[in-house]
């Protein structure tokens, strides 16, 4: 009986005096009403009253803290708190960024800015379907041409080359190829078709050749990370029912990293559908539509952004809104693969028996 009336006791005296739960909203209330303070009388602006709330908030905690509990708990506090700074700060430009285009881009969203092109547009809002159906064919010719690259490189350099001499070198030219300008792969593209077809061509096509040396990289170091993690076990196995090297990568070992190459591969065309500065070498701009990137200049949504925005010609105001609503377009369309990627990584991820 008396372990039983003493533990509790002990259990308190072993825990020591803590903060109540709403400490941190005490904490944020006084500084946000100390620095509002401070900064009101000083004559300051909401950022400064931010900057002395945020540094009254971090010292108030961490002295409370330490006053009441321990110097341990405090440290704790003050980092703690201190993520959560850093957390709001990178939140300040992405919620500035977004607020702009929707607040720009919103407006200019109706069924002819989707569904018209800029042909024979004068005086009045066009539509961007030219840009639109570009993107989406241009992007498609990268990834018909990176995917099976990215993706046979990843396999041999975890199933086949392991350390070999050639493993490290394509290991290290891929490193080099994820630093490489943009620009860079634009004029690359520029001068192979100069070349093959002649000076001053330009093409879908060699839109997708350049944005195709922008995904590789990912593609290859996606895959390969994702193959490093299936277990050896399921390899190991299926040797030992004597089934074939080609036939385990292909019918094991891809099957279980498959969420995890998809979701790479996604997130790879979401990172190149925005580029400009390639496009507009080797694609250059129309304001016509052409569903053939085999022939003649193709319109993208970056580079139609790009010119509207810093050539609008007789036109500014009508063109510049127009780029804001195509800039809001091109975020929804990254931000759906973002989604697909994660929805994919869910559907393609190996189910776990019982």
């Amino acid at each position: 009986m008396t372990t039983l009336q003493t533990a509790p006791e002990t259990e308190h005296r072993l825990r020591g005096a803590q903060l109540p739960r709403y400490a941190t909203l005490v904490a944020v209330a006084v500084a946000v009403a100390a620095g509002a303070l401070v900064g009101l009388t000083l004559g300051w602006g909401p950022a400064g009253i931010v900057i002395v709330s945020t540094v009254f908030f971090l010292v108030g905690l961490t002295v409370w803290s330490r006053l009441v509990e321990n110097a341990r708990r405090a440290t704790d506090r003050l980092v703690t708190s201190l993520v959560w700074v850093a957390l709001g700060i990178a939140f300040i430009p992405l919620v500035s960024l977004l607020w702009q285009v929707i607040s720009h881009g919103l407006p200019q969203i109706n069924v002819k800015f989707m569904t018209w092109t800029m042909r024979n547009v004068i005086g009045e809002p066009g539509g961007i379907y030219h840009a639109i159906i570009g993107t989406l064919i241009i992007t498609l010719c990268a990834t018909v041409i990176s995917v099976p690259v990215g993706l046979l490189s990843g396999i041999y350099l975890v199933e086949y080359g392991g350390t070999s001499r050639l493993a490290g070198w394509i290991r290290f030219l891929v490193d080099v190829m994820t630093g490489i300008p943009s620009i860079v792969a634009g004029l690359f593209a520029y001068a192979l078709f100069s070349i093959l077809i002649g000076p001053g061509t330009q093409l879908g096509i060699g839109g997708g050749v350049a944005l195709s040396l922008l995904m590789i990289p990912i593609v290859v170091r996606s895959t390969e990370e994702m193959l490093k993690l299936v277990p050896h076990d399921l390899r190991e196995a299926s040797y030992a029912l004597g089934v074939p090297k080609w036939k385990t990568v292909l019918k094991v070992v891809l099957p279980t990293a498959m969420a995890g190459i998809i979701t790479g591969i996604t997130l790879a065309i979401a990172r190149v559908i925005g580029e400009t500065a390639p496009l507009l070498i080797i694609c250059g701009s129309t304001d016509s539509l052409n569903y053939n990137p085999f022939h003649g200049q193709m319109a993208s949504l970056p580079v139609f952004i790009y010119s509207s925005y810093t050539q609008p010609g007789s036109n500014p105001e009508i063109l510049q809104n127009m780029a804001w609503g195509a800039a809001l377009v091109l975020i929804v369309i990254v931000m759906a693969l973002n989604l697909i990627a994660r929805i994919a990584g869910r559907v393609f991820a190996p189910k776990s028996g019982h």
